[in-house]
């Protein structure tokens, strides 16, 4: 302002041109003062030189944060052609918002869902933006400008994945910041709850691992629950995409010492259900066996609530039942459990195991259910009577294939050493089945006995008190005690 007065020129830039613009129309140095004016000259270098260019619009809005400057400039039309500026070169080459963000891709290393248990693999990776540009970052604006710029560029049909792409970015310059940097949790909760809504809902534009970050950062930074549902909706559209690792989002505020927030996991799988149409078996089938290794790995954790264990093992029940699949993988997380809880009593493990149906499990894990001390009595004898019919079938089913009739012909006929090796087995499973028809007898009685033993307990403990009191029963003790008190007055 100096150098213009005293007739030097003025040396613009992108950073300045705007506040000097603002000083200029302030202090009255129109075309009605000369007609070389300070703001006729920085609003040619505004059109000329800053508005053409990427880098230059963007450093010239961010020069407007001071709320004076901004509202004078808004005046002017200055933050609007700022914008209008940087839609326009958005939709022309909308790699000036970074490339679309690819679904995260497992290397040989990691097997998947193939192994027993999910275990993630530190090697995976997430699809990392590499790509670099010299040209500066829509994520540089704060939100006041950054909002509008998106909305307008989605209204226009920009692609939504490189608007996914440039919010997830934004996000981790303005959410994902640690806690030593110079950003307060309220305007990160702003940023986040902004994120959700500009975030478009097709399918499979952010893989489910950064939605997951976006919720659990919605949840500690305590955003509005349509931000949280926005998110578990996504989550739950591709669930058949996600790991176990995704799932695992904390509680808000580690609610009853709560690490994990099942009822988040319960919104997810309705979501996932919900716009299930049916037509894909596959997607059940992943989701299922998704569910069942959360289950393992959730029950690993000493202060997980039963009630919480329930209602996963619930979800897991019903998810296995959608997919046909057994409840083996149910039951070895309920023995996770009971192995890390020994602490629950006889009643509460009853609670836990009525989630599973033994008809459902295998014959394989309900003979290993029938030996399994950390299971209730009721629970294993309930196993070992599944196992019994799982064998009782077999044996029919080879009983009418031995009995069947035998075709004509030398070369369709069954040997008799076949005959011989098939009868063995039916022997030897016979006898099987025998042992454990013993076995279920053997346990039969000593539950019978335990809860004789009990009562008797009961019996005898009241006995050995009413007796010491001087009476077999209440009411006995009421009789003689009037019988006393008679005597004593007729004396």
């Amino acid at each position: 302002m100096v150098k213009f007065c005293y007739g030097f020129k003025v040396n613009f830039t992108p950073e300045n041109v705007i506040p000097i613009a603002c000083l200029a129309c302030y202090m009255g140095m129109t075309d009605s003062h000369s007609p070389h004016n300070l703001l006729n000259q920085s609003l040619y270098f505004f059109e000329h030189k800053v508005i053409t260019g990427w880098n230059e619009s963007l450093s010239s809005l961010t020069a407007t944060k001071n709320p004076v400057i901004f509202q004078q400039a808004k005046k002017l039309g200055l933050v609007d052609a700022c914008m209008d500026s940087i839609i326009k070169k958005a939709l022309d080459n909308p790699l000036l918002l970074g490339k679309p963000i690819k679904n995260h891709v497992l290397d040989d290393g990691d097997q998947g869902y193939n192994g027993h248990f999910h275990k993630p693999n530190a090697k995976s990776q997430l699809f990392v933006l590499e790509w670099k540009s010299k040209d500066l970052s829509l994520t540089t604006l704060d939100l006041q400008f950054y909002k509008p710029i998106i909305h307008k560029m989605i209204k226009c049909k920009l692609g939504s994945n490189y608007i996914a792409s440039n919010l997830y970015q934004y996000a981790k310059r303005w959410v994902f910041l640690e806690p030593q940097e110079t950003n307060s949790s309220n305007s990160k909760r702003l940023a986040i709850e902004e994120i959700e809504r500009l975030l478009p809902n097709d399918r499979g534009i952010l893989p489910c691992a950064l939605l997951s970050k976006m919720l659990r950062y919605a949840t500690v930074l305590e955003a509005n629950v349509s931000c949280r549902e926005g998110f578990e909706a996504r989550i739950g559209r591709q669930l058949d995409s996600a790991t176990v690792s995704d799932l695992l989002i904390p509680t808000q505020g580690y609610v009853n010492g709560e690490k994990y927030d099942t009822e988040c996991v319960r919104r997810i799988l309705k979501h996932f259900y919900n716009g299930f149409d049916g037509h894909d078996q596959t997607g059940l089938d992943i989701v299922a066996a998704l569910v069942e290794y959360l289950l393992h790995e959730v029950a690993n954790d000493n202060e997980l609530r039963k009630d919480s264990f329930i209602s996963l093992a619930e979800m897991s029940v019903a998810a296995s039942a959608g997919a046909r699949r057994t409840l083996d993988g149910v039951y070895e997380a309920i023995d996770v459990y009971l192995n890390k809880h020994k602490h629950l009593t006889e009643s509460e493990r009853e609670e836990i195991c009525a989630v599973l149906d033994c008809n459902k499990m295998s014959p394989e894990a309900c003979e290993h259910g029938a030996q399994n001390e950390r299971l209730p009595v009721r629970v294993a004898v309930q196993m070992l009577f599944a196992r019994q019919l799982h064998l009782r079938e077999t044996v029919a089913k080879e009983v009418v294939v031995v009995a069947g009739p035998e075709e004509d012909g030398s070369g369709k006929s069954k040997s008799r050493e076949d005959d011989e090796e098939v009868k063995w087995e039916l022997e030897k499973m016979n006898s099987k089945v025998v042992e454990l028809e013993k076995e279920c007898v053997v346990m039969r009685k000593k539950i019978e006995k335990s809860y004789l033993k009990k009562e008797k307990l009961n019996v005898d403990f009241w006995g050995e008190m009413k007796r010491k009191l001087g009476c077999i029963s209440s009411l006995n003790c009421h009789v003689k005690k009037k019988k006393k008190m008679m005597k004593l007055d007729a004396r």
